[in-house]
């Protein structure tokens, strides 16, 4: 009998965990990545020895079977990192979690008397019908929290009034311990058990998220794998019941390879449009019409020793068009080599081809110096180099009626046997790392015949181990973001 021929599309956490699951097994797969490196959103980029991920990933999951995989990829680069992040509201920091003496000190009597006030409103006079991501906020938070420490900075990841964003996506991304309840517990505001705390350390690979999953690459291919970069998938072909090949792009020429099972972690989207034959009109539409949030990392060097002590901190203040700050040295000291400079990294929210996204990079580095200034930290002049990395697809946007469209992709997805959606971009889902990973382990256990559903993962909220405010995306996504 003829091996079975395996191809996975996209050489994120989930493409390349499945290709590492595969070839442990003793099959080998073709994997498919547009990009010149694997890692997806996890991936680090290096600029003169200088390692920059795209966004902040800590490594945490609830999960033992990804936590003993991540370890046994990496052993002893896996490192035990101290966590440290903090809020920027008008000019103050706040530690997060908030702490009682720091948030009164910063808001003083009169405003801390105000949040109790309109915390005590909501809980009698809730927002009804709760529709929206502000009823949901407001009624457990009351509106002045909310104000402070959710409509700002929740509006610049998602660049979408809070009213106009779906109240389930509060439902799942704000948990037992979520910003708001923390601010509660630290003003006194809530009754019983204090929420445990938030992870005061994480695991991190000493040379970045990105280490991490070229090094389980690197092994995926030492057991047979084939890794094929800046390879675009453009047509997905099937007979009605299952993916017979792929057509596949490189410099300008196509290719098609004959797959017996498909594991997708491209765009949930792009896949419905590339399949041929065309899905019917109404699923086409259903695609056309999800949306992605672009990210813009502005990543800068500075002359300076050290800048701050946070890991991160999030810029909840409207006058600074970032939406996060990230510092690297303070994930792994090893990801800056010079101890004579730091490196920074400032995170901006876009739609693709909108006015900021379509801005040169020498205009973003110059937006990223005067939010600097606005910072107060590291003044500008000591900045001596930057670049822009730029993903237009990075976050799943979860507006009015996005979830009977994926479920209409979905079920005519079913309908071919031998392809399986994995990850963060192949289910339309704002998956951690650990999520993704999972979700590809599932995918090969379904396609070798096991009653398994990757699309169960991340659907219970108690499974998360809360991050940070709900647009934050990953900070510090656990096992991720």
């Amino acid at each position: 009998m003829a091996a079975r021929r395996f191809a996975i599309i996209g050489a994120g956490p989930a493409g390349v965990a499945a290709a590492h699951d595969l070839a442990r097994r003793g099959l080998p797969s073709a994997v498919f990545e547009q990009d010149g490196q694997v890692g997806g959103l996890s991936r680090t980029v290096v600029r003169g020895g200088f390692r920059f991920d795209v966004g902040g990933h800590r490594f945490f999951t609830r999960n033992a079977q990804v936590e003993a995989l991540w370890r046994d990829v990496l052993g002893e680069d896996l490192l035990r990192r101290p966590r440290l992040s903090r809020i920027l509201y008008r000019g103050k920091l706040y530690a997060y979690p908030l702490r009682a003496a720091n948030v009164l000190r910063n808001l003083g009597p009169l405003a801390s008397a105000g949040v109790l006030a309109s915390f005590a409103k909501r809980r009698l006079l809730p927002r009804r019908p709760e529709a929206s991501f502000a009823d949901w906020v407001a009624n457990r938070f009351g509106d002045r929290l909310f104000s402070m420490f959710f409509r700002a900075y929740t509006e610049k990841v998602w660049g979408t009034p809070c009213e106009a964003i779906s109240a389930d996506w509060a439902a799942q991304r704000i948990r037992a311990l979520s910003l708001g309840r923390a601010a509660l517990d630290a003003l006194g505001l809530r009754r019983g058990r204090r929420a445990a705390s938030l992870i005061e350390e994480f695991d991190y690979p000493r040379l970045g998220a990105g280490q991490m999953y070229e090094t389980m690459m690197r092994r995926a291919e030492g057991m047979g794998a084939t890794l094929h970069l800046r390879h675009e998938v453009v047509e997905v072909l099937h007979d009605g019941r299952a993916v017979t090949h792929l057509r596949v792009c490189h410099a300008g020429q196509s290719a098609l390879v004959p797959a017996d099972g498909v594991i997708s972690s491209m765009p949930l989207t792009e896949l419905v449009l590339r399949l041929r034959p065309p899905a019917p009109d109404a699923v086409l539409a259903a695609a056309r019409s999800l949306r992605h949030r672009a990210i813009l990392v502005a990543n800068l060097l500075v002359r300076a020793r050290d800048v701050l002590p946070d890991t991160w901190v999030y810029l909840h203040s409207p006058e600074i068009r970032a939406g996060r700050l990230q510092l690297p040295a303070n994930w792994s000291p090893h990801l800056v080599p010079d101890g004579e400079m730091s490196s920074l990294s400032l995170e901006y929210f876009a739609w693709e081809g909108d006015e900021l996204w379509s801005r040169p990079d020498a205009e973003l580095l110059e937006m990223a110096r005067a939010d600097l200034r606005a910072l107060g930290r590291a003044a500008p002049r000591r900045v001596e180099d930057g670049f822009v990395v730029r993903c237009p697809r990075a976050y799943p946007v979860y507006d009015a009626g996005y979830r009977a469209k994926v479920r209409a992709i979905r079920e005519h997805l079913e309908g071919l046997a031998n392809l399986v959606c994995a990850g963060r971009y192949g289910q339309f889902r704002y998956n951690n790392m650990d999520h993704s990973i999972l979700t590809g382990l599932l995918a090969v256990r379904r396609l070798l015949g096991e009653r398994v559903d990757p699309w169960s993962v991340n659907e219970e909220a108690e499974y998360h181990e809360p991050q940070g405010p709900p647009g934050a995306g990953g900070a510090v996504r656990t096992g991720s973001r």
